[in-house]
């Protein structure tokens, strides 16, 4: 075969592949296909200096990573503001015809999937970017590539981000969880979870396995000469990617109500999950002038669709064992499918609220589930109950170790640090950023470290050695030598930090600043009166941590042993206007959040992870969150990370 003959075979193999897996209309058979596919493939391994980048073959996978490397976004992935009613559609809309009068919009469907950025140049795929914190995500070309609806190259030379949302059909859903199920494998919970974990999956051959699917909704950086956002977009799907099965141009309120209802009624039909439908100001001037705030872009929002309820019957009451030992009851229901996932749980949150509620085992009730929130019972139907019922008893000993369970009314704890469902939850917390940092170690590792007998608790990780790690699942040399260096490197950190990482009910990263410069190493033998005397430390948070001592003595001591931590001592603090303040952080920073936290400590502040109407300055960065929303509301002085530092500079 001669270069221009592979080259024309190339051409044609694409334009199959592209009928028959973006249009869902196939031109030629599978036989015709495979063994136009192989003949490609043999002249490629015959001829790899000939290779084309964007060859159909290269959408097989089988390029194996030990991680995923950082990539920053030409332009940020913004995240989109909420709204659930026509009222508060209105009260949008209303904001805008205010800043820059009536104009149009542009609504399709907000699928539910995992959000991915696309980078092209020159015309081809140069980079997938995962969405991340808006700014830097991680790097899954490889997989990505196995995507068919990806394009590997487009007619379109210059620098262009196409932002989309990686989705896996119901049907195909249907068939992964199948197959996963003969496999003896757990099932997966909902073609989201699925579709974000496939794009994040260390080996791209399992990517190519997992149906994923791309709808474009949005670009970044892009120098398209249009007027509309609906002709860009228009522009993007004629260049090979998937239309949404419905999109609408609308002028008014009622337009806008009447697509965000006909869509709802086409919500079973559609073959891809939707939670809601996206407005978008459709003028590009327009959106430019509207700008955005410090979270979403102000010319667009998600009109979110209203939570799906049904009606099950609860046969029996779990308990589940939290990382801090506080059980949780769970209400184990009669299987029932909602919005495309099967529900055969609900969370009850303590008993206080199985009494409110009046909950017996038996109970018909009503559940309720809107996106990715966890579905939980609304209302018990008690005009069902047949007499059979079954009152719901508060536990007394932990169902896992079953050793005597604390009771403080709302809360119920197991206090035993070796109970087995604690190890897990307890070890994710020690390690994750904010306690000990350690990084690599993720919950799925931590899973595998406890379910190999590689460790039994927190102190177990220290006693880890290379061999040990040889031969796990995703452990390569690299990866081990991280990991060990990583753990290692916790040793002499400081004692506020340890005690923090150790997941006291109660007890935060302030409070465990304020018992370490207090205390020292001495805080295993304090007192609760010794406790209430600091400020900030009230008799449930003092109680907390005097009985997790008492329990787990022996265990902080051989942490202590170890870890050697750092006891800081108390320096005076010359006056500034954030002495003996409390600050709450929120959004992203010029510099880590940390490296803010730790400064502003040093400087009298208390930093604490929650607003309340105690909170003297919510101080924020770009891209906050529901923080700053609470702040406002309780009128809690808010300052950006600039008027931060003019103040220090005064």
């Amino acid at each position: 075969m001669k270069k221009e003959i592979y080259l024309n075979k190339i051409e044609l193999l694409k334009k199959w592949a592209y009928a028959y897996y973006v249009m869902d209309n196939p031109i030629a058979s599978d036989e015709e296909y495979d063994k136009l596919y192989h003949e490609v493939l043999e002249y490629e391994e015959k001829h790899p200096e000939d290779t084309v980048s964007d060859s159909p073959t290269k959408r097989v996978g089988g390029v194996v990573r030990d991680e995923f490397s950082k990539a920053k976004h030409i332009k940020k992935m913004w995240s989109m503001e909420d709204v659930f009613t026509s009222d508060e559609v209105q009260e949008w809309i209303d904001r805008l015809v205010k800043n820059i009068g009536e104009v149009e919009y542009f609504c399709e469907p907000k699928f539910d999937g995992a959000s991915l950025n696309l980078l092209y140049e020159n015309s081809k795929l140069i980079k997938a970017i995962t969405r991340g914190d808006g700014i830097i995500g991680e790097d899954v070309t490889d997989n990505v590539k196995t995507i068919r609806s990806v394009p590997l190259s487009i007619d379109y030379s210059g620098l262009i981000e196409i932002r989309g949302e990686v989705v896996i059909p119901k049907d195909d859903f249907e068939i992964i969880n199948q197959e996963r199920i003969k496999e003896g494998k757990t099932p997966f919970a909902n073609p989201r979870n699925a579709a974000a974990g496939g794009l994040r999956q260390l080996d791209s051959s399992k990517t190519a396995k997992r149906r994923l699917v791309f709808y474009p909704w949005g670009l970044g950086e892009n120098s398209l000469e249009y007027n509309n956002l609906s002709k860009k977009m228009d522009y993007i799907y004629n260049l090979g990617f998937l239309r949404p099965p419905y999109s609408q141009e609308c002028k008014t309120i009622y337009d806008i109500e009447s697509f965000y209802q006909f869509l709802i009624s086409k919500r079973d039909e559609i073959p891809i999950m939707m939670d809601g439908m996206v407005i978008k100001v459709d003028n590009i001037t327009k959106e430019e002038q509207l700008g955005y705030t410090v979270k979403y872009p102000k010319w667009m929002c998600a009109y979110k669709f209203p939570a799906i309820e049904k009606v099950t019957k609860v046969n029996a009451i779990t308990l589940q064992v939290g990382r801090t030992g506080v059980i949780t009851p769970v209400a184990e229901v009669e299987p029932i499918e909602v919005d495309g996932a099967t529900v055969s749980r609900a969370t009850l949150h303590n008993f206080d609220e199985i009494k409110r509620k009046g909950l017996m085992i038996g109970d018909s009730v009503i559940l309720i589930r809107s996106g990715d929130v966890i579905p939980k019972i609304t209302k018990v139907l008690t005009d069902r109950r047949t007499g059979e019922e079954k009152e719901i008893k508060r536990p007394i000993n932990c169902p896992t170790c079953g050793s005597e369970l604390l009771d403080e009314g709302t809360l119920i704890k197991c206090q035993n640090m070796d109970c087995p469902d604690r190890v897990v939850n307890s070890i994710i917390h020690f390690a994750k950023k904010g306690c000990m940092n350690i990084d690599g170690l993720g919950s799925k590792i931590v899973e595998i470290l406890v379910k190999e007998n590689k460790i039994k608790d927190i102190l177990g990780l220290y006693s880890l050695t290379a061999k040990d790690l040889e031969g796990l699942e995703g452990f390569k040399e690299r990866r081990i030598k991280k990991l060990l260096e990583s753990i290692n490197s916790t040793k002499g950190v400081e004692l506020s930090k340890l005690l923090n990482a150790m997941g006291i009910e109660h007890i935060g990263a302030v409070a465990s600043k304020s018992i370490a410069l207090e205390f020292g190493l001495d805080v295993v033998d304090v007192t609760e009166e010794e406790l209430i005397a600091i400020d900030g430390i009230g008799k449930e948070m003092a109680s907390s941590f005097v009985e997790f001592m008492r329990v787990n003595r022996e265990f902080v001591l051989k942490l202590f042993e170890i870890i050697k931590p750092t006891v800081e001592t108390k320096v005076e603090v010359i006056d500034n206007p954030f002495k003996d303040k409390t600050i709450v952080l929120t959004g992203t920073m010029s510099v880590s959040r940390t490296i803010i936290k730790d400064m502003l400590e040093k400087l009298g502040a208390k930093v604490s992870g929650s607003v309340s109407k105690k909170t003297d300055y919510l101080i924020y960065g770009a891209d906050a969150g529901s923080k700053l929303t609470k702040a406002q509301k309780l009128g809690v002085k808010n300052i950006s990370e600039e008027d931060m530092n003019k103040l220090l500079k005064k």
